[in-house]
């Protein structure tokens, strides 16, 4: 047995239909971690909205590890229109806790709409009101400790990990 390389890896390379929305995420250690998770799971794109990102700033750069470089990405002032202008061919999902959130391993992908839009929130204030209600559904982590939530870039990964294991299962039928 050896250790594998960048280059010695044989996962496959398939595009997931996932288009994350960062409502108004601000850290920079956030932003370039949520990068380098969603190049690990090839994301469409990511959408942010709210607060533009620098990404300029070292300490994005730095976590992202180039990946800002190779994902794609944009900026809306407008995530209500984005999520209108999608909605017919998406469904919308809102990881966050709410009296209608479901935990996110009972995801189930549907063909019937190509995209699954996955909104992530603020730091502090999560996923604002407007978005939450627009949203088709809530997701949540289920939690075993004392505290109700977790850093979002850590958030993000374990949702496209739950979320990836039903989309890709359901490609391969």
């Amino acid at each position: 047995m050896k250790q594998l390389t960048h280059f010695d890896e044989k996962f496959n390379k398939e595009k997931s239909p996932v288009i994350l929305l960062l409502d108004n995420i601000t850290g920079e250690a956030n932003i370039g971690s949520i990068f380098r998770t969603a190049d690990a799971f090839n994301v469409e794109k990511i959408v942010f909205s709210g607060t533009e990102p620098n990404l300029d700033s070292r300490r994005l750069q730095k976590t992202a590890r180039n990946t800002h470089k190779t994902v794609v990405y944009e900026f809306t002032q407008d995530a209500q229109g984005f999520i209108r202008d999608l909605k017919d061919n998406s469904n919308v999902y809102a990881l966050e806790i709410t009296s209608a959130s479901i935990p996110v391993e009972d995801f189930k992908y549907s063909e019937e709409k190509k995209n699954v839009i996955l909104i992530l929130g603020n730091e502090v204030s999560g996923i604002n009101k407007e978005l939450l209600e627009i949203s088709d559904k809530h997701l949540h982590i289920n939690m075993f400790g004392q505290n109700s939530s977790m850093n979002v870039a850590q958030a993000a990964g374990i949702a496209l990990y739950e979320i990836s294991k039903t989309i890709f299962a359901f490609t391969k039928k």
